[in-house]
């Protein structure tokens, strides 16, 4: 078993059969049709980019991933302050950030490049999709060969490289796909990469609710999610951006990846009571308007709330 394919216990039966609201047939093939026209004029449009630079293309990426979900009918709450800058050139508050979230669902990589846009690690198998190896390829998305161990020590060094240049790179380190009931364990490798080069890792924790209509786990065919989610009616993802960790205040890899691990989880060395599922949302510049009516957590003192409402694998999704 290759490190970066672990084995999570979380199933389609386990984990996506329980029962939450809908909505009718034609509204969720009609977001079906949105989503995919959304995906394919990414693609088409993706060359007029190039001109822009990485800010301009950066800007683009995260409004689309936000369009893309959107299309799909699911609302996206965010918690925590976003940088206001494209990662990219080395004079933002965010460059050399490694990017680290938990995985849920193929929805975590169009939600997290919405909010933090920046060069994803993806399996080398992507790059041959018809659709979305091209357009990750023009992202910058570095690509590793998870069946092979002896390639890891390049990917680190590419990883590296990049959070040198102050580029942001996310990396999925649970390595699978994990239902949000379960969790997985951080693999280390990636916060190699954050040692060797001197960068900040921020700890990102996603969710869902319900969890079962977006949860892309085992075996589950990519069909069949993709209709639970067009199908799931008020389905809304959270994501939550944690007090950065610096690599520097911490003597090795495994260290590293247990206090990103504990900031995700919710817990502390001496702390291991969990976070508030749901938490408020602000992001600095923006005005926080409550637009939605369900699912909404109550108030918390420290953030306001901003919404985008909106329209969810295998344990093998592109980490």
């Amino acid at each position: 078993m290759s490190v970066w394919l672990p084995t999570a216990p979380c199933t389609p039966a386990g984990c996506a059969s329980s029962q939450w609201p809908t909505v009718g047939r034609l509204t969720a093939v009609l977001r079906l049709i949105a989503g995919a026209s959304a995906v394919l004029a990414g693609v088409v449009l993706s060359p007029l980019a190039i001109p822009l630079g990485p800010r301009g293309r950066a800007r683009l990426v995260g409004m689309w991933c936000r369009t893309v979900i959107r299309a799909f009918g699911v609302r996206i709450r965010i918690t925590g302050p976003v940088p206001a800058s494209a990662p990219g050139t080395g004079q933002h508050p965010a460059a050399g950030t490694l990017v680290v979230p938990n995985h849920i669902s193929w929805l975590d990589i169009p939600l997290v490049a919405a909010v933090l846009p920046g060069r994803m690690l993806a399996k080398r198998e992507v790059r041959q999709w018809p659709v979305l190896g091209p357009l990750a390829g023009f992202g910058g998305t570095v690509f590793v060969d998870r069946d092979r161990l002896r390639a890891l020590p390049g990917v680190v060094r590419v990883m590296a490289e990049a959070l040198r240049s102050g580029a942001r790179v996310i990396v999925f380190p649970e390595g699978s796909t994990w239902c949000g009931r379960e969790k997985g364990r951080f693999r280390h490798a990636a916060f190699q990469a954050a040692i060797d080069a001197g960068a900040t890792v921020q700890p990102v924790r996603i969710s869902y609710g319900p969890v079962g209509a977006a949860a892309f786990v085992g075996d589950d065919p990519l069909a069949t999610s993709l209709w639970r989610v067009a199908t799931a009616a008020g389905l809304t993802a959270e994501i939550t951006l944690l007090p950065p960790v610096p690599a520097g205040a911490h003597p090795d890899r495994r260290s590293l990846a247990r206090a990103a691990q504990r900031a995700v989880a919710g817990t502390t060395a001496g702390n291991h009571a969990a976070a508030p599922h749901l938490v408020r949302a602000a992001i600095p510049g923006q005005t926080a308007v409550d637009r939605d009516s369900a699912n909404l957590p109550s108030a918390s003192v420290h953030h306001s709330t901003s919404f985008i409402p909106a329209s969810a694998s295998s344990e093998r999704t592109p980490s």
